[in-house]
């Protein structure tokens, strides 16, 4: 079977097969045995770009006076009663350069284009702060994404952009360091307590701790005010992308972008599955912070330090005071540290999404924020791992359904993970429940009216990660989803049987999980030969690769 394309263009426009051989295009495909409908491929006209100009730094108006209201219409339709989902691939961590360039542009092509035959409905990628803004304050170079959304349109692909603070590196599946802006870890070596910080005084760089919100410790700037000034610059930049091509927002909350605190972190061996990780409420900033709440309610002693029995990152539930069956954690004291701790971290997400709202108002893009699956040692009284991430969720107490408000208050989509794994592929000794996980998610969603979106928690590519995603969007326990992303692209996905599966994948969710195995033999044009099609057109992907 032979194969020949123009691996620069884009935007597949469909001909009947007796149409196509009369048409003279240097773009074209034969195969040897069939005659399938052929392809044209041809570029948009590249749109016109704006420069960022600075404006007045956005402050949130009061809780008070701040009225709801559904500001974003979601770009890739989803009717409430219809069980199609549109299926998005993340990008590789390092798709933008260290230098702000398009990384690979002729592999990306390509890679765009296998996609797009697939069925996809578009990528994710990351705008990381440590490459934007690591010039100096407000010098902001967004030339890499440029590129790469010009190249996205270019296919007739989404674009779903991450607005990532957080630093890559020392995490599940990061293969690439990018670091916060220099100029801000120059002020984190200055004033260390930037950072969250655990009982032991270890320092965290991932994330800016959410207990200087509020201080203006960023060259005169709040955390939240240099996060909403780097929004407003992709706002003024991107305007006539966002809200077509730019289909959504995600507003990166913490570590690895998810509203959490960075409790089990990887590098340097520092915690281990299914370690129940440690509180990070020790920079001064959090110290503080608790030392005035418990003077507020009269328990001055209580506002001394975080817990004492809490132990340590790899330990399990039992080998603590805190978080054993009958702990500390359902005392008088571990309510109140816990309604503080977790109250915290929905204070942060409640601020950057509510300046995120008035930055992306009336753009037409959708915004999301993403909420970390901590499965493990859910299936205990105390789910010692999520109470240390800042999810006050036990066995008396759903910790979901306060988050899932928040999101709903913005008109944001609550972005989950863990989508893709099973109970019963899990340590008997972790007490995991990610499927438990996942419904409770999807009932806390559901009875607060917010959008759910998913993801996979680890790489997989195998028939039954993917067919509980399409079983948890068909449940009719909670929630279906909005929207789907797959991590992640890379070389492996573009094998024979991983890339088979993707195809049928996208296709299950596109019929709300009723769609047919994938057969080769399907040359009639059908979204099912497309698919297929992708498949062949992705050997050009290790081809441009290699340059």
């Amino acid at each position: 079977m032979e194969l020949t394309l123009n691996s620069s263009s884009s935007l597949i426009k469909r001909k009947d097969a007796k149409s196509s051989r009369n048409q003279e295009s240097s773009s074209h495909m034969s195969f040897a045995k069939t005659k399938p409908p052929t392809y044209q491929f041809q570029a948009k006209s590249s749109v016109k770009e704006m420069k960022f100009t600075h404006e007045k730094t956005y402050k949130p108006e009061s809780e008070t006076t701040e009225r709801w209201e559904k500001l974003h219409v979601l770009s890739y339709p989803h009717p409430k009663n219809d069980s199609s989902v549109p299926v998005f691939v993340m990008l590789p961590l390092d798709t933008v350069t260290m230098s702000g360039h398009l990384n690979k542009p002729r592999a990306m092509n390509a890679s765009l284009m296998a996609l797009k035959g697939a069925g996809v409905e578009g990528v994710m990628v990351d705008a990381w702060w440590g490459l934007v803004e690591k010039d100096g304050p407000m010098k902001y170079n967004w030339d890499g994404y440029a590129e790469l959304i010009q190249m996205v349109q270019k296919h007739g692909l989404k674009l779903q952009v991450v607005m990532s603070f957080h630093q890559c590196g020392g995490n599940v599946g990061d293969s690439c360091s990018i670091p916060l802006p220099p100029w801000v870890l120059e002020e984190i070596s200055k004033n260390p307590d930037l950072v969250y910080t655990d009982k032991s005084g270890r320092r965290n760089p991932e994330y800016i701790s959410l207990g200087c919100d509020s201080v203006p410790v960023l060259r005169g700037r709040t955390p939240i005010q240099v996060y909403s000034d780097f929004m407003r610059s992709f706002r003024e930049r991107f305007d006539n992308y966002i809200g077509g091509v730019i289909a959504e927002i995600q507003v990166g909350m913490g570590p690895c972008g998810e509203l959490r605190y960075p409790s089990y972190p990887e590098s340097n061996g520092t915690w281990r599955f299914p370690g129940i990780g440690e509180f990070q409420c020790y920079d001064k900033y959090m110290s503080s912070s608790l030392q005035a709440y418990a003077e507020s309610i009269g328990k001055t002693n209580w506002g001394t330090s975080g817990p004492h029995d809490a132990g340590e990152y790899k330990n399990l539930p039992e080998d603590t005071e805190f978080f054993r069956r009958d702990g500390t954690w359902n005392s008088d004291y571990g309510k109140f540290f816990m309604e503080w701790y977790s109250g915290k971290l929905l204070e942060h997400g409640d601020n950057l999404l509510s300046s995120a709202k008035a930055i992306f108002q009336g753009s037409g893009a959708k915004l999301s924020g993403k909420v970390a699956g901590i499965h493990w040692h859910y299936n205990t009284r105390s789910h010692a791992a999520e109470l240390t991430a800042g999810y006050y969720n036990t066995r008396n107490h759903d910790g979901y359904l306060p988050i899932a408000k928040m999101f709903n208050k913005h008109g944001v989509v609550l972005n989950f993970t863990c989508m893709e794994m099973k109970d019963g592929e899990q340590p008997e000794h972790a007490n995991c429940s990610p499927e438990g996980l996942v419904k409770q998610v999807q009932n806390a969603t559901r009875q607060a009216g917010t959008e759910l979106a998913g993801e996979n928690a680890l790489e997989r590519y195998d028939s039954s990660a993917f067919g509980q995603v399409v079983a948890t969007n068909r449940s009719d326990s909670g929630n279906g989803l909005t929207a789907f992303t797959y991590l992640r692209m890379n070389k492996r996905l573009f094998e024979g049987q991983n890339w088979q599966q993707l195809v049928e994948f996208v296709k299950n969710m596109k019929e709300g999980g009723h769609g047919r195995r994938l057969s080769e033999e399907d040359t009639t044009g059908s979204d099912l030969y497309v698919g297929y099609l992708g498949s062949k057109i992705s050997q050009t992907v290790e081809e441009a690769a290699l340059v």
